[in-house]
């Protein structure tokens, strides 16, 4: 009972601190970017956004362009060798029974598609809406995009 009654005395020696508080107002990026409040448009110069979002675009669009690359070249070779395969005779292809298959994965991928239609409605409507809110670091995003596929 006497060790009860020391515990509770000592709670009442600390002061309980809400770290969900101390978090919103100690951001880390508050540190890097200096003070931010509001929307993006209100928190860093036209300059910083066009900048930033030309930064992130050039990153991705120059992984899109090296990504693609490999997929197509790779995609390409394995069908160069399946064809080269089936010339020499290593491979018998029944093509009919591929265009079959084929068929059935369509009929798939459209009923498919129809019940994810609503969902792939509201993430553009999620996008166009950042756009707008966002429109000159999107523009220096797209930007970006641009200038990474092209190097």
């Amino acid at each position: 009972m006497a060790d009860r009654r020391e515990d509770q005395d000592s709670d009442e020696d600390y002061e309980v601190v809400d770290l969900t508080d101390y978090a919103r107002r100690h951001q880390w990026w508050s540190r890097v970017f200096g003070q931010n409040s509001g929307p993006i448009a209100e928190k860093y110069s036209v300059t910083t956004q066009i900048m930033m979002g030309g930064v992130t675009g050039w990153c991705a669009g120059y992984l899109f362009q090296r990504v693609g690359k490999i997929a197509a070249t790779a995609v390409g070779g394995g069908f160069i060798l399946l064809q080269f395969a089936n010339h020499s005779g290593y491979v018998q292809v029944d093509w009919k029974k591929v265009e079959k298959d084929v068929n059935k994965a369509k009929k798939r991928l459209k009923k498919k598609a129809n019940k994810a239609a609503p969902e792939i409605s509201n993430v553009i409507e999620e996008s166009t809406e950042f756009v707008k809110k966002n429109i000159v670091l999107s523009s220096g995003f797209l930007g970006g995009f641009l200038l990474g596929l092209a190097s």
